[in-house]
């Protein structure tokens, strides 16, 4: 149903009017995301309280009006986009509560504060909350819950997830429920934290979240590793792994990201190299001396041309300054950034490599490759420019044929991003008829009028991959 003026008028009475959005500049605000597709929300509103939320989700179940919840808009598969018009709950405002618990090691937090400010208050504790995706400065914790991200630090710690022990979640019905704790351990039923954590606002509407924190690790290490060949690189992965070290991050950089970083930024990378690894290791000084010796060793073993440490913090910020600029080096090339995380086994990993440079011959593309190699999670992304219609048609199916390689291969659609519009089409793909069936029936049963955040997952009969944006 249509946002009537009936609606607009409770929505009012349920929260203050300077919260609610209706002109046209306003609501264009929030039609996009960092993905593709352009959706105006007939209306915003803005809560800053559980009870706020429950009353607009309780109007809109009534009116059968989508709603759409929404960070900060991050999110590069279309996840907060208002596909059916409707409701756009905007919680970026709502950062009023970071609680940081020392005794029991956990952080209370709302869905609308920053992501790094969890961990920045954290360790003034002595504390560390492990996820860090890239957006991490700028996202908000809700919509990373929503997403299940995860970052660098996921190949030794984990994804967010994994830090998740309670939530206070609104129902599609509009009832306020409390699910987990502040307790390590629960097998009090079914893990419904777990299941809310990475649906993508299809179950219910996260307003609260406890978390759990770890102690800060003493020291950090850091090495940037040459190949002259990618599938080495790849073997190296297995090899550090399979050594008995696990890194805090092991971040990959093929030839094309190394060549558009140095023209962007001018670091002195070596542009005749076809891979670098950047590993970091952390624990305690002593130990991470001899770690890092066997990390060379292990490296060089493999085919590495050179392995370089930092001596100090500085070096260290200087070598993973590297790795930061990809993204805004290799927008400089063409206007248009498909970023992908395709993810596989990391005994796959070379034989992805190789299919992707397959790919990206067979459709003439610029294909950049990078990402949380230690982890499998690879960030292919393609350069073009979105006006030039023809080759938006061979990005296309280079995407969907570096899906088809990332499934072949015992992979996921994706292991950070989410499905949202972008990957929906491909469900199936991975999960079958029936693995797709089983969470409908789930969607069902939680959101029987589809009022939460539809058209998001799943695929529409018919629908096809398509890149391009809605203007």
């Amino acid at each position: 149903m249509k946002v009537t003026d009936e609606i607009i008028d409770r929505l009012k009475a349920a929260i203050h009017s300077s919260r609610i959005l209706t002109d046209d500049a306003d609501l264009y605000s929030f039609a996009f995301d960092a993905s593709f597709g352009m959706h105006k929300p007939e209306i915003v509103c803005q809560p800053m309280s559980s009870k706020e939320v429950a009353a607009i989700v309780q109007i809109a179940n009534q009116y059968l009006v989508p709603i759409c919840p929404r960070g900060r808009g991050t999110s590069l598969s279309g996840g907060p986009l208002p596909v059916k018009g409707g409701i756009v709950l905007d919680f970026s405002l709502w950062d009023t509560k970071l609680e940081i618990d020392e005794e029991n090691l956990v952080a209370t937090v709302s869905p609308g504060v920053i992501t790094s400010t969890i961990n920045d208050a954290a360790q003034q504790f002595g504390l560390m909350y492990p996820p860090d995706p890239s957006s991490a400065h700028v996202s908000t914790i809700g919509g990373n819950l929503a997403e299940n991200a995860g970052g660098p630090r996921g190949l030794k710690y984990g994804v967010t997830k994994d830090y998740v022990l309670g939530l206070e979640v609104v129902t599609a019905a509009g009832k306020i429920v409390r699910t987990g704790g502040k307790t390590v351990k629960n097998v009090t039923g079914y893990d419904l934290t777990k299941l809310i954590v990475g649906s993508e606002g299809t179950l219910a509407i996260i307003t609260e979240a406890t978390l759990r924190l770890i102690p800060r690790p003493k020291a950090s290490m850091t090495a940037m590793v040459l190949f002259d060949e990618i599938i080495d690189s790849g073997r190296a992965i297995s090899k550090v792994l399979g050594s008995g070290i696990m890194p805090s991050k092991m971040e990959m950089m093929d030839q094309s990201s190394i060549i558009a970083v140095e023209e962007y930024a001018s670091l002195g990378l070596p542009i005749d190299v076809e891979a670098i690894l950047l590993i970091e290791l952390d624990g305690h000084p002593q130990a991470l001396m001899e770690e890092m010796e066997q990390v060379k060793t292990v490296c060089m073993n493999v085919g590495a041309r050179s392995v370089r440490v930092a001596q100090n913090k500085e070096e260290e910020m200087e070598l993973w300054k590297a790795r930061k600029l990809v993204s805004p080096a290799i927008v400089k090339i063409k206007p248009t950034k498909i970023s992908e995380d395709a993810t596989i086994p990391r005994s796959q990993i070379p034989e992805m490599f190789r299919r992707m440079k397959i790919i990206k011959e067979k459709y003439n593309i610029h294909l950049v490759v990078f990402g949380h190699a230690g982890d499998g999670n690879l960030h292919p992304n393609i350069i073009t420019d979105q006006r030039d219609q023809e080759e938006m048609r061979r990005v296309e199916m280079a995407v969907e044929e570096i899906f088809k390689a990332a499934i072949e291969l015992g992979g996921t659609l994706s292991g950070e991003h989410g499905i949202g519009t972008m990957k929906a089409p491909f469900m199936e793909m991975e999960l079958g008829v029936d693995g797709l069936e089983m969470m409908k029936s789930i969607k069902e049963a939680w959101d029987p009028k589809n009022i939460l955040n539809p058209g998001k997952i799943f695929p529409v009969q018919g629908e096809r991959f398509e890149l391009r944006n809605d203007y």
